[in-house]
């Protein structure tokens, strides 16, 4: 789908909901940023198409359950992301601990996620207004476009061997 002109700030078509509901996953580009939006159980969810880590895309990403929170996992290095708040998570132990316990923690918020409405089945996708740096905005730059297409290109070099 083509980026509509429409005027900044949104909120912006991005589909019907029944085409949105059966691809599960897809691929925008709104105001020159591009915006993965994700359904699953009953939800959408919108977030930077591009993975805070290294740029990996995420449209291929499987959805799992993390200590309850939806995430989608990097299919590049398996970085979880939560798609609700946009944390990254990981799970660890305290070695402070006298038994050990691998638990769920937060890296803070990683990835830039945006606001979804539906209205009359039309889907909307509102990008954040959040003025602060997210990791995820890295990846949105032309510095981050050239780091994108270095890791695609090892990424394929890795795949040939």
């Amino acid at each position: 789908m083509e980026e509509e002109k429409q005027p900044t700030g949104g909120p912006h078509f991005v589909g019907k909901k029944d085409e949105m509901i059966e691809a599960k996953h897809s691929f925008r580009t709104l105001e020159g940023r591009d915006v993965l939006i994700v359904y699953h159980q009953s939800a959408f969810y919108a977030i930077d198409s591009y993975c805070y880590h290294a740029g990996g895309t995420l449209l291929n990403g499987d959805i799992e359950e993390f200590d309850g929170k939806m995430c989608i996992i990097c299919p590049n290095h398996k970085y979880k992301i939560c798609l609700a708040q946009g944390e990254g998570i990981y799970k660890a132990t305290d070695p402070r601990e006298k038994t050990p316990v691998p638990r769920w923690y937060s890296k803070g918020v990683k990835q830039r996620i945006h606001t979804v409405t539906e209205t009359n089945g039309d889907v909307y996708v509102k990008l954040s207004e959040d003025r602060g740096f997210i990791e995820s905005d890295f990846y949105q730059g032309e510095k981050g476009k050239v780091e994108r297409a270095k890791a695609a290109a090892a990424e394929k070099k890795k795949k040939k061997r």
